[in-house]
């Protein structure tokens, strides 16, 4: 019987038996609770431990999303470097052929007179 109840003087002993009965059950149904309180407590670390283990994440992610904007960032340079190099050589090709054409006008004209 538990130590926060105690017979009365003058109860019968079919009170007293069924008082014991019914304080045990209540005493059962007591450490069923706190035992479920300890659960619980087990349930939350894992709770703050998976907590943790997704801030990490969560970093790894944001790390890993500022790595993909900085490549993105080289890579766009690096095509229009190539395009504004490209855009370079054409002018420069487009300046000879007109270089080439002239030349090759004056030469015609002067072979003409």
């Amino acid at each position: 019987m538990p130590d926060y109840v105690e017979h009365r003087a003058g109860a019968t002993e079919i009170g007293k038996l069924s008082a014991e009965a019914v304080v045990r059950e209540y005493e059962a149904a007591a450490k069923d609770i706190e035992d479920l309180g300890v659960e619980l407590v087990g349930h939350v670390k894992q709770c703050e431990a998976m907590s943790r283990e997704a801030l990490n994440v969560i970093e790894e992610l944001k790390e890993t999303a500022a790595r993909y904007r900085e490549e993105a960032k080289r890579v766009f340079l690096h095509i229009e470097n190539c395009s504004l190099v490209t855009a370079q050589v054409r002018r420069t090709c487009a300046e000879m052929r007109e270089k080439i054409a002239v030349t090759a006008r004056l030469e015609t004209k002067a072979k003409e007179k």
